[in-house]
């Protein structure tokens, strides 16, 4: 059985947080504020993953406001998302994302935040794709505001 779901969230950039992205910690001088490291990009595989298997959503496994979750790595929580999905008896075939952000630019740091992805959740790299977009200055993430991430996983049985 193979099964697809697909992923979306959206931080807003803030002062004063770092900008993690699929794990990796990117200079720039705002990140993405959230109740966890706020890893869009993760919690959108995170959903895509979740949702191919027909389990709750990410808020399901980490409320926001949980104070056992505040300043949680998404890594961790991609890890409880894959162990979620093994209890179920599905493997991971492969991930695509898309990040849309203005700012930083994605391609100097695409490869790491590929092996990143990959090895939590013990992938081949060449099963996991991430590009990066501009919103062409249209709306706050064109405004560079927040940085947001589709995300489409396939699963199988």
């Amino acid at each position: 059985m193979n099964r697809v779901g697909i992923g979306y969230d959206i931080h807003e950039l803030k002062k004063g947080r770092p900008l993690i992205l699929g794990g990796v910690q990117i200079p720039h001088e705002v990140g993405l504020d959230g109740h966890s490291d706020a890893d869009v990009l993760l919690h959108a595989i995170i959903d895509a993953l979740l949702g191919a298997a027909a389990l709750p959503d990410i808020g399901s496994y980490f409320p926001p406001g949980d104070p056992a979750t505040k300043n949680i790595s998404s890594l961790k929580m991609l890890e409880k998302a894959a162990d979620e999905l093994g209890k179920q008896g599905f493997r991971i075939v492969n991930i695509d994302a898309v990040v849309i952000a203005e700012a930083p630019k994605l391609s100097p740091h695409r490869d790491q935040i590929r092996q990143t992805i990959a090895a939590a959740l013990k992938l081949p790299l060449t099963a996991v794709s991430i590009k990066g977009k501009t919103n062409e200055g249209l709306d706050s993430i064109g405004r560079g505001e927040a940085i947001a991430v589709y995300a489409v996983a396939s699963i199988e049985k």
